[in-house]
């Protein structure tokens, strides 16, 4: 089991990432924060628990250095910067395919509010590294034009009672090439703080992730 922090080039910043490969790990999943989120997201933390559970390595990474992140505290205008966040996403893709514990493996992204518009950018410039794409919550609108240059699968999961990022969902999921799998979890909100709500969340996305992952071993 490979369980540690690790600091990633990124430009002319360095991030910091929770990385966690179990034994024989089919794949990894890279996970992309937002509004104002980290990698100690409680929520995104628990999500990944689950998914290591189907044999997938986890990285959980901060997308703003530390003095970005007050930066954006007083102003909220890096979370919305998607090209700069889906930068970092290719940055942490790349330092992915040169460790030697994870160079082999796949990769999905997993993006949650703005971090899912990143996540599809990225997804979109690296085209042969990532296996499949989640959005929880997420803002898929936000990655603009290149939706439509997004080769792999993509599930959107949404709450039921988040009803304007849920038409969101929807609008955006014409304008990708491949039409994705939309769940909608039933009286969730935004955050799926709801009873059972982020159980659902992470079932369903260790099942599809299962799923993409043994589609691309031939299985």
């Amino acid at each position: 089991m490979i369980s540690r922090t690790v600091t990633l080039p990124a430009g002319r910043a360095a991030l910091t990432g929770d990385l966690t490969v179990p034994p024989d790990a089919r794949a990894v999943v890279l996970f992309a924060h937002g509004s104002g989120s980290s990698r100690h997201s409680p929520r995104n933390r628990e999500v990944a628990a689950g998914l290591r559970t189907a044999g997938l390595g986890t990285l959980l990474i901060d997308l703003l250095t530390e003095e970005e992140e007050r930066l954006d505290a007083r102003t909220a205008e890096l979370r919305f910067d998607i090209p700069l966040l889906g930068r970092r996403l290719v940055a942490a893709l790349d330092w992915l395919a040169r460790e030697p514990g994870t160079s082999g493996l796949p990769v999905v992204l997993f993006g949650a509010s703005t971090g899912a518009g990143a996540a599809l950018v990225a997804a979109a410039q690296r085209p042969d590294r990532v296996r499949a794409v989640v959005s929880r919550g997420g803002r898929p609108d936000l990655a603009g034009d290149a939706l439509g240059a997004v080769r792999a699968p993509v599930l959107l999961i949404v709450g039921g009672r988040d009803t304007h990022v849920l038409r969101l969902n929807e609008e955006a999921a014409l304008r990708l090439p491949t039409p994705p799998a939309l769940h909608v979890v039933p009286g969730a909100t935004h955050l799926f703080e709801e009873p059972g709500a982020l159980d659902e969340v992470t079932e369903t996305a260790r099942q599809w992730c299962d799923q993409q992952v043994r589609t691309a071993e031939g299985r």
